[in-house]
């Protein structure tokens, strides 16, 4: 599930110049620290996904190497991957979701528990939000608010 918000740059607010830090808006994904790597990866990748398509202006442009190579654009304010446990993912993700300067898009466990998507969607809409496990959950907004949902996680190994 997303929720989408008024969350993204115009075309004049973008910087392509600024470090990271200076960007008004973060960018985070959140991953369930006890998932096996392959599994953790997974799951940025799919919340990253979900996230490049409610936030205008997250992508950067493509760069050019000097062989004229073209190289697809990056996120240009960057992405923090960090881990936490399933019960802070839950409640990360659900103070979140109140925040209407925040942009939340999320992977529930049921995800990685199925192989065809109509089931991972019956499997959803057979539970309660407040029963749902997630396996990563992503988080676009305001800097300072961003940092309170998030203190004390560290980067993912």
């Amino acid at each position: 599930m997303t929720t989408t918000a008024a969350v993204g740059f115009t075309d004049d607010q973008i910087d392509l110049r600024l470090p990271t830090r200076d960007v008004p808006l973060k960018w985070v994904v959140v991953v369930d620290a006890d998932l096996p790597a392959g599994r953790a990866v997974n799951a940025a990748v799919c919340v990253a996904t979900a996230t490049q398509a409610l936030v205008p202006g997250l992508r950067g442009p493509d760069a050019v190497d000097a062989d004229g190579s073209v190289h697809p654009g990056l996120p240009w304010l960057g992405c923090s991957v960090l881990g936490a446990g399933t019960a802070r993912l839950a409640t990360l993700r659900a103070r979140a979701a109140e925040d209407p300067s925040i942009v939340v898009t999320d992977m529930p466990t049921q995800a990685q528990h199925t192989r065809v998507y109509a089931d991972y969607l019956d499997a959803v809409a057979g539970c309660r939000s407040s029963t749902l496990d997630y396996c990563a959950v992503g988080v676009v907004g305001p800097r300072a608010a961003v940092d309170r949902l998030t203190k004390g996680l560290r980067l993912l190994p």
